[in-house]
């Protein structure tokens, strides 16, 4: 990396650093130094500066300069976190020295912002162990909410900055002790490989107007959990064509994070999410997850080597290493799966389904398609709105299962695996999955749950803010239908979750989990 170009007014700035760095009262104040700012930890809000420097992608070298810079850095992340950023405050020369918000000349610009727990995190709480699948909603829905408010943009620049991105990590990687030099031709010649196969797709998406000014940083440190609710902060501001990507591009930055804290189920209930709230437009555009993850972990192991350089120790050395080898996997994902998962109302299908959709592979792990899902979807209502009786008519029902194949065959055509979750009591229904596999020469696995009747009521008694609308007396008419000869493994779900589980792993890819 360029060293930083001091200018005219770092001396003066040294003063304002010095002024905020001072304790402020029992609790004390912390400073945390970046390449582009200083910011300071106060017991009830934060201070950021930008650093009087010219890097080769900023440039902070006049006081009117770093003004527009906390400007831009509010007006960003307002519409990500808006109680987070407070404002921008200026420095003021007083009689004493600098002093915040005074009535003296001003000296020095600051971005405020209100404190909060830096361990609420999400790569503190993806260490501890704290992000469950059920944490990996609420962050989807924050994320396609940042999507759907970001302006528009024609993607001409984003798509030509692509092949840069490579070399610059390649550069960075190429003769470094630590990386091995095979593998880091290969992760070049995958990643240029894929790139200029997926430029068709890269440019629809393009016209599609799925290139939008994102956050563009989105990697766990960059978001936190404030009352229970996940945030993101901290976006790029200081270069619009940075932050200007594909949103799967930028969804990918959190999904492949996960992914490196080895939290696999929460990375693919993160995808499903937003994929059931975004289908329509993202759905077509599965194949460039592969390389859109790659190159996010790519950039990390880039970021990281940097700062190992710059004084980081051992362990920034092995997470830069970790982030390389995640690159290496996730830019050559193994083969897809087709993966059903049937039975009668209350035997637990879906917390099964949604189960063996985080374990498959390849990487982050299979699509869900729940038929309970997709009717309301046709029906145009939310998952959690209660349909009449006549949309579960025969022929309703087929338009159901007809659309559900459809995705699966549209998701495993893209290189990833598809678990269906839906009852398949019929045979003719059952029949369709294994042509269809073999069809696009995936492997097909298929699970069938049982439980005692009493089993399956108490379970559909207990439900609350589930998709599904079967009822007890549903639950007790489909004992009266004829499943015919089910050639799927019959599983035992009459036990926990955890033991349907593991009694059915024997019956999924081997060498996919």
């Amino acid at each position: 990396m360029t060293p930083p170009s001091l200018h005219r007014g770092a001396t003066d700035q040294d003063r304002v650093l010095d002024f905020l760095g001072k304790p402020s009262g029992r609790h004390g104040n912390r400073r945390v130094d970046t390449h582009g700012s200083i910011v300071f930890l106060k017991p009830d809000r934060v201070y950021k500066v930008k650093r009087a420097v010219r890097l080769p992608y900023l440039d902070y070298s006049s006081l009117d300069k770093r003004k527009h810079a906390c400007e831009e850095e509010i007006a960003v992340n307002r519409r990500f976190a808006p109680e987070i950023y407070r404002g921008v405050v200026p420095i003021t020369e007083g009689e004493a020295g600098p002093e915040i918000d005074g009535k003296g000349d001003v000296i020095e610009w600051t971005v405020e912002m209100a404190r909060f727990d830096e361990n609420r995190t999400f790569d503190h709480l993806a260490a501890r162990g704290e992000i469950t699948p059920e944490l990996a909603e609420p962050l989807a829905e924050a994320i396609v909410a940042s999507h759907d408010s970001a302006p528009v943009s024609d993607g001409e620049t984003w798509l030509t900055s692509l092949p840069g991105i490579i070399e610059r990590n390649t550069i960075a990687f190429r003769g470094h002790p630590a990386l091995a030099g095979a593998e880091v031709e290969r992760l070049h010649v995958l990643s240029c490989n894929l790139l200029a196969k997926g430029q068709p797709l890269l440019k629809q998406r393009a016209a599609a107007r799925m290139v939008r000014r994102c956050h563009g940083d989105a990697h766990l440190g960059n978001i936190v959990l404030i009352d229970g609710k996940p945030r993101l902060f901290d976006a790029i501001e200081f270069d619009p064509v940075i932050a200007t990507t594909d949103v799967l591009y930028d969804l990918a930055f959190p999904l492949m994070d996960l992914l490196h804290f080895g939290n696999r189920a929460a990375a693919n209930r993160l995808l499903n999410s937003y994929l059931q709230a975004t289908w329509r437009q993202n759905a077509g555009a599965l194949a460039l997850l592969p390389l859109f993850l790659s190159i996010r972990a790519a950039i990390r192991a880039n970021v990281l080597l940097t700062k190992h350089a710059q004084g980081g120790g051992a362990a920034v050395l092995s997470d830069a290493q970790s982030y390389f080898e995640l690159a290496l996997e996730l830019i050559a994902p193994g083969k897809p799966s087709l993966i059903a998962v049937g039975g009668r109302s209350g035997t637990g299908k879906s917390v099964l389904a949604r189960a063996i959709a985080g374990l498959v592979q390849p990487a982050p792990g299979a699509v869900l398609l729940r038929s309970d899902v997709i009717r309301k979807e046709i029906f145009g209502v939310g998952p959690l709105v209660k349909l009449p009786e006549s949309a579960y008519a025969p022929g309703t029902s087929e338009r159901v299962y007809d659309a559900m194949l459809d995705r699966a065959r549209a998701v495993l055509a893209q290189g990833l695996s598809a678990v269906v979750d839906a009852a398949f009591l019929k045979q003719d229904e059952r029949n369709q999955l294994r042509p269809l596999a073999a069809s696009l020469g995936v492997d097909f696995f298929g699970i069938f749950l049982v439980a005692e009747t009493s089993v399956r009521l108490a379970r559909i008694g207990a439900r609350r803010n589930d998709a599904s609308d079967a009822t007890q007396d549903v639950a007790l008419f489909q004992e009266s239908i004829d499943t015919g000869a089910v050639d799927w493994a019959i599983v035992d779900a009459s036990g926990t979750p955890e033991e349907t589980l593991k009694r059915s792993i024997p019956h999924l890819p081997r060498d996919g989990l």
